[in-house]
């Protein structure tokens, strides 16, 4: 759509700032869970009862593809090598820097506690362990998920318009969050341990305040501002001046 209306308006840029941040931290930990020896084997230590970790190859495969679009919307923003209209406004919050470098440094912060109480190898999983890092990049998402709507969500309520945000995506979003959940008590069920769930408090976190947004954002555009257009918005093929004056005059 951005590329489409040559236009990054209407996009808050808090939303893939946070998203970048966001899903590399979920690629991580699903990468982590699913491949990484170590990460399994205190998983399975913390939970006798279902030491298989709720964790598949279609998440991995999901945080890798939404990682790879997300750092495509962000460098929208910058001239190179889209050469879109960036309205000079669209800076991101310092809230949302101020959770992006903070995020970064208590991770960097929990890597060297793991690291002085419990070394590099040979942890004891009941205490400090590369799980917890692992979690903690988990929960790093979550924030991020629950904080990146609100921008969005409030810039489409000052605007009252929902021009320049893709419901496509909302629908999609809401979808995979239903089928993220579904498949969350699956797995459990399977195992005969509903511990399994709350084992797992990324997707079980991300599912529920996905939906949540996603069904706040469907009310913004079909019942609360359906068609109504920002002017501030540049449309496809529109110029930053209109072509005809008010007296009908077609000089620039």
């Amino acid at each position: 759509m951005n590329w489409k209306r040559r236009s990054t308006s209407g996009l808050a840029i808090d939303f893939p700032t946070l998203n970048v941040l966001g899903f590399f931290c979920y690629t991580i930990s699903t990468c982590s869970f699913l491949y990484s020896p170590t990460i399994r084997a205190q998983y399975a230590a913390r939970h006798p009862a279902s030491p298989e970790p709720t964790v598949r190859f279609n998440d991995v495969a999901f945080g890798v593809h939404a990682l790879v679009m997300v750092l495509l919307t962000y460098s929208q923003f910058f001239q190179w090598p889209w050469y879109l209209h960036v309205s000079s406004n669209q800076r991101a919050s310092g809230p949302v820097l101020g959770i992006v470098w903070g995020s970064i440094v208590a991770i960097v912060a929990l890597v060297i506690l793991v690291m002085s109480y419990s070394g590099w190898q040979r942890q004891d999983p009941q205490d400090w362990a590369w799980i917890d890092v692992v979690y903690a990049l988990e929960y790093v998402k979550l924030i991020c998920t629950l904080v990146k709507y609100i921008p969005q969500a409030w810039v489409n309520y000052k605007r009252k318009s929902t021009q320049g945000w893709s419901i496509l995506q909302i629908l999609f979003d809401i979808t995979g969050g239903v089928l993220s959940l579904l498949q969350l008590v699956i797995d459990a069920s399977l195992q005969d341990d509903w511990s399994g769930i709350t084992g797992n408090p990324l997707k079980l976190g991300l599912s529920n305040i996905s939906i949540a947004f996603d069904l706040l954002f469907i009310v913004q555009h079909y019942l609360l501002y359906p068609g109504l257009v920002d002017p501030s918005v540049r449309t496809e093929g529109s110029p930053q001046q209109p072509l005809l004056t008010s007296d009908g005059d077609d000089s620039p």
